[in-house]
């Protein structure tokens, strides 16, 4: 040891796999890109629901989608506020599901799980549907190709995001801020404007055929709360942020509520103030951006940073939902597989479900975004109610200092996303609504039966309780099927020799010749090993082994199969080895209870 110097114990060092470590999480600006897309990007589609119901009613009745915009917006601060508790009260992930399970019992946590996956599954679908659409309002040539548009975007997010959340973050980073660049100046040069500066699409004729009372405000109201989908995926994926997480999360969360409300506000204001209505080839957000920049360059730019950001926008479901499955799996909900994670943090199983889900339904539905928006929005509700009413009892059973101001900001906005609920499942029922009204059952009945399944395992396995002692069988044997003597054969009885106490080895013939000059080779050789040759008049390899195997285990004794197997040393020449021994491995497994061990012999070719 040197003067002047400390010790230093030195201690193994893993190295960090590509995708691990602080700095590969994200920070609260990455969580913004990476999380709150699928919220921010709504403004493209939430405003034009509320048109769309009150246009029923003439286009007079437009005046009212200001009054019903700053409702939405006082329910958004609700949820902003609530999912900010949410987040603190459970740290590690999971949103609604997290706070149901502890608070509300395993029936709604179920329920939860299962609203939020068919949540996350319809975000990436109207996330991409409602992207074609966009690029078709600027380049009407493509509507045609809507739904290979995407299926292209999802296959690209999916590819993104099987490499893990933060790269992911970091490629969204420029787009986001684009797109709120881009949308907060078609407000501020909006209201700066006397009138449009310019009029896109062909108009059409809206004839009132509805009176603008209660009922139609209220659907305006519901279908409008579109616009609030996504609010819950900051606090599904809390885990992935940087230390310290939770004000990190939070943070983000404020964030995405001050933008979005200020957003569809500006908005509602300008369709308030212009008349906007529904017009053919368009969307209102994009009459809204030809009225603030004119038809020119800025209009097509604008409308393509829509459109990628409506595509991208799916990404919050990529980081929200293979989360919330690895908790469920975890739960025993689903099979343990979706807790797995592949070398970089990724739970890959969970990425590659919800794109094979989203690729289904967009292929169902023919990528129609009015078709999916009623479903997608009753899931989301769903998910609101829950989580606002498990904090609500979580307030209520701990009582921590100003638990009755929490719990009545999350009481009212319990019974408001409920009332928009019911008001969209009542006017949205025949039109796709009963469809999530079946999933979400079979779903839970799904999860149920895998849970119900996993105990029962265990139960057989006795986990969790120490066992009796192993018994002690009889001198264990080894049986090793073989073709012929060589060098294989050697390497397999060698290894036979180290495993058992005692090793025969069996080879199958159909030609007495053929098996006599075994014998004769075998007798030369002399290995110390015994060799059963087992006739076969009928050229049948596998049932003969089996038969000798099940009569060889009768006993209760101890028995291996060590099959050994030829790997070419590259992969193109596997189909010219003989798949015999796999096939035999299989039909043990399936009909004994043998131990079953393949032995491969690597080739140098």
């Amino acid at each position: 040891m040197a003067y002047g110097l400390a010790r230093r114990e030195l201690k193994p060092r893993v190295p960090l796999r590509p995708g691990e470590g602080e700095k590969h999480r994200l920070t609260s600006l990455e969580g913004l890109a990476a999380l709150s897309l699928d919220a921010l990007s709504s403004v493209a589609y939430g405003p034009e629901a509320i048109v769309l119901a009150l246009v029923a009613a003439g286009t007079g009745a437009l005046t009212t989608a200001l009054p019903i915009t700053l409702a939405i917006v006082f329910l958004l601060a609700a949820l902003v506020v609530s999912y900010g508790q949410v987040i603190a009260v459970h740290p590690d992930g999971g949103g609604a599901y997290a706070v149901a399970k502890k608070d509300l019992g395993p029936t709604s946590s179920l329920l939860a799980a299962a609203s939020l996956v068919v949540d996350y599954v319809l975000t990436v679908a109207v996330s991409l549907t409602a992207g074609a659409d966009a690029l078709a309002s600027a380049f009407p040539a493509l509507a045609h190709d809507k739904l290979l548009v995407c299926l292209v975007g999802l296959a690209l997010l999916t590819a993104v995001n099987l490499r893990g959340v933060t790269e992911s973050a970091r490629v969204l980073m420029l787009p986001t801020v684009l797109f709120i660049v881009a949308i907060l100046g078609v407000v501020v040069l909006g209201l700066f404007r006397s009138h449009p500066a310019a009029v896109v699409g062909t108009p059409q004729s809206f004839p009132a055929h509805e009176s603008l009372g209660l009922l139609l405000v209220l659907k305006a109201f519901s279908s409008g709360c579109s616009a609030l989908t996504g609010v819950e995926a900051i606090a599904n994926a809390v885990p992935t942020f940087r230390t310290p997480r939770v004000k990190r999360a939070q943070r983000t969360e404020l964030m995405l509520g001050a933008l979005l409300g200020l957003m569809l506000v500006g908005l509602a204001v300008l369709i308030r103030r212009d008349h906007v209505a529904p017009r053919g080839h368009v969307t209102v957000l994009a009459q809204l951006t030809a009225g603030a920049y004119g038809d020119g360059w800025a209009y097509y730019a604008t409308n393509l940073i829509v459109t990628l950001v409506l595509l991208l926008a799916a990404n919050t479901s990529f980081g929200g939902l293979p989360v919330l499955m690895s908790l469920l799996a975890r739960d025993h909900r689903l099979p343990h597989l979706f807790g797995l994670r592949a070398e970089r943090p990724v739970y890959r199983y969970g990425v590659v479900a919800l794109a094979l889900l989203a690729a289904l339904l967009l292929v169902a539905t023919g990528a129609d975004t009015h078709r999916l928006i009623p479903l997608f929005a009753i899931g989301v509700f769903i998910g609101f109610t829950i989580s606002q009413l498990g904090l609500v009892r979580h307030w209520a059973t701990g009582k921590p200092g100003g638990w009755r101001r929490r719990a009545l900001i999350n009481g009212t906005g319990a019974l408001l996303t409920t009332l928009a609920g019911v008001i969209l499942l009542t006017t949205k029922f025949l039109e796709g609504a009963w469809v999530v009204v079946v999933a979400v059952p079979l779903m839970m009945l799904l999860f149920a039966r895998i849970q119900r399944y996993y105990t029962a395992v265990g139960e057989e396995l006795e986990l969790g309780r120490i066992p009796r002692p192993p018994d002690r069988r009889a001198a264990s044997l080894v049986i090793v099927p073989l073709g012929e003597v060589s060098k294989l054969a050697r390497h397999a009885i060698g290894a036979a020799l180290a495993l058992g106490d005692e090793v025969v080895a069996v080879a199958v013939h159909a030609d007495p010749d053929r098996s006599q000059a075994l014998r004769d080779s075998w007798d030369r050789w002399n290995p110390g090993v015994r060799l059963d040759i087992i006739d076969s008049p009928h050229h049948s390899l596998v049932q003969p082994i089996v038969d000798y195997v099940q009569r060889a285990a009768e006993d209760g004794r101890q028995v291996a199969v060590l099959i050994p197997e030829v790997e070419p040393r590259h992969r193109r020449y596997e189909i010219l080895q003989n798949q015999r021994g796999l096939l035999l491995a299989t039909v043990l497994r399936a009909r004994t209870d043998v131990v079953v061990c393949l032995l491969p012999y690597r080739l140098r070719v």
